[in-house]
């Protein structure tokens, strides 16, 4: 007799029917978020792989010796790439936010041990990847963000201004994820080394891809100063979600990252990473594919995503109303409004989002931030390529359809506000956003130009906290009768 209350080839339908209303994982049609190497042979080795292990424990390498073997053959493939020698030590973890986190938990505990006093600080650029602001948010440190140009740019003085014994660590990025600069490295390096402080380089997105592109400055281990590293295989290493490293030099540091205890009757917990019970499965997908690419492999995809990149970059520079903003290092590109076009040529980027995702498309809209302007973010992989032709013309088409439309003014929604004392409730947020045109069932409007301009005009604890409520009703069960 079974114990399966359903049939199990009616549940793989209802999820295959989920799925159809998801984004397009693979194609090129989705420009953030997914990193497809456009090779259909690839996903099936990961996806083997990942069975393969799919009911190992990676909690315990002890008991499951497959786990330790393969996270010592990806660790030292990244090692390698991001010039690390045999002093340079890492961890396997569950994605970027969590080697971030370990990384800040790490150089806490350091500073510490170190006879810190009071409350640490942490320094990086305001375009430092949102994971280290829920760092110091949860392991006690001071968050201190130095602000970067309108191009998205931090100046190493301005980082070395900051520095002092109550900071714990330094981070930049390679490159930043909002506007795809590579942070002067080798120069706060310098500041940072003279203070014995330690520097983090954030290379989550970029650690696999970044050692393959040209003409670029040292970022990586090859600078003396550089402390620890992160870099996430589930992006352009192709693996899925999720699975990171996190590289620390010197083996002292990096056991600093370590819990473990004794101190109750179970088992002896000794975790290098947060999570303890995680799936082996995006580990053995990320070795394999390491194995299969090999670091000519990589390349190629590498130089697939430049080509791409190459000519994206260029057919924005001939559509009238839009830029690229600053410099990008790396398969990324943040686009803004160009001043120089006039009002009535100018293409408000977040329109122009909007009108590119209806022609097949869908890409990133950014707020503005300081003194970065809204932006729209386009993450290029090696698929690219196959649909390039088709992107150009509805990049071009759909700033044609904006062009001249303003940015959407939301003063008058927020005018209609009700007087707000103290934390909202969930209910009064609900209220809010159905009051902004956003269902209380958390249901997002099809045009999110006019969301972007509420997250750009709302004082950004209530920003926050609306954003809260939208998330949260949106995995909320129904209530039952």
């Amino acid at each position: 007799m079974s114990a399966l209350e359903a049939e199990p080839a009616d549940i793989l339908a209802e999820l295959r029917e989920l799925r159809e209303h998801d984004a397009p994982t693979h194609g090129g049609r989705v420009l953030s978020y997914v990193y497809d190497p456009g090779l259909a042979e690839l996903d099936e080795l990961a996806a083997n792989a990942a069975k393969l292990m799919q009911p190992v424990n990676g909690l315990d390498p002890t008991t499951f010796g497959s786990v330790a073997a393969l996270e010592r053959d990806v660790v030292g493939f990244v090692r390698g790439l991001l010039h690390g020698d045999a002093e340079v030590v890492g961890t396997a973890t569950s994605g970027g936010t969590e080697s971030c986190l370990l990384a800040v938990k790490t150089a806490r505990d350091a500073w510490v041990a170190a006879g810190g006093t009071g409350t640490p600080r942490l320094v990086l650029p305001a375009t430092a990847h949102a994971a280290f602001q829920k760092a110091a948010h949860y392991f006690g440190l001071e968050l201190d963000l130095v602000p970067v140009s309108a191009d998205g740019v931090v100046s190493a003085d301005d980082i070395g201004e900051r520095l002092g014994d109550d900071v714990a660590l330094v981070v930049v990025s390679a490159p930043s994820y909002p506007v795809a600069a590579l942070d002067p490295v080798e120069a706060v390096a310098a500041l940072t080394s003279e203070r014995g402080i330690p520097l983090h380089v954030d290379a989550c997105i970029g650690g696999l891809v970044l050692p393959f592109w040209p003409r670029l400055p040292k970022w990586d281990f090859a600078v003396p100063g550089v402390t620890s590293m992160s870099a996430d295989l589930h992006k352009y290493g192709y693996a899925p979600k999720g699975v990171s490293v996190l590289l620390q030099r010197g083996r002292d540091r990096q056991r600093l990252q370590y819990f473990a205890t004794t101190r109750w009757p179970g088992y002896p917990v000794v975790n290098p990473t947060i999570l303890g019970s995680k799936s082996a499965g995006p580990l053995a997908a990320a070795w394999a594919i390491t194995k299969a690419l090999g670091e000519s492999g990589f390349q190629r995809l590498a130089d697939s995503t430049r080509r791409s990149t190459d000519a994206i970059v260029s057919a924005i520079g001939r559509i009238e109303g839009l830029r690229v903003l600053g410099e990008p290092a790396g398969p990324l590109l943040a686009v803004a409004a160009d001043p120089r076009a006039g009002v009535d040529g100018q293409v408000d980027p977040h329109h122009w989002a909007d009108a590119v995702r209806g022609l097949g498309f869908v890409l990133q809209l950014q707020p503005a931030n300081g003194d970065i302007p809204s932006t729209t973010h386009l993450t290029i992989t090696p698929v690219t390529e196959k649909v390039l032709p088709e992107l150009l013309a509805a990049l071009a088409k759909g700033a044609d359809a904006v062009r001249g439309i303003p940015h959407v003014d939301a003063s008058e929604l927020l005018g209609s506000l009700p007087p707000l004392d103290g934390a909202l409730d969930s209910d009064t947020a609900a209220a809010i956003l159905q009051g902004f045109g956003i269902g209380a069932g958390g249901a997002l409007p099809d045009a999110l130009a006019p969301l972007l301009a509420i997250i750009e005009a709302t004082p950004a604890p209530l920003a926050e906290r609306l954003l809260t409520e939208l998330l949260a009703r949106l995995v909320e069960p129904p209530a039952k009768n």
